[in-house]
């Protein structure tokens, strides 16, 4: 299962920059996960300053 990003993020792009093969880029409310390309490391959750990170 992908990584989902919740309403609670404050669009920072901390996840974005430490993402392992780019699959966060940043949605019309905030950032988003591509759910192909994620492999699943959860180093964009270990990273996240709210939490808004987890497994879908």
């Amino acid at each position: 299962m992908a990584y989902k990003i919740s309403d609670e993020c404050i669009s920072c792009g901390t996840c974005a920059g430490e993402c392992p093969v780019s699959a966060i880029s940043e949605g019309a409310s905030h950032f988003e996960i591509d759910a192909e390309a994620c492999v699943n490391c959860g180093t964009c959750a270990g990273v996240c300053p709210v939490s808004a990170i987890s497994e879908e």
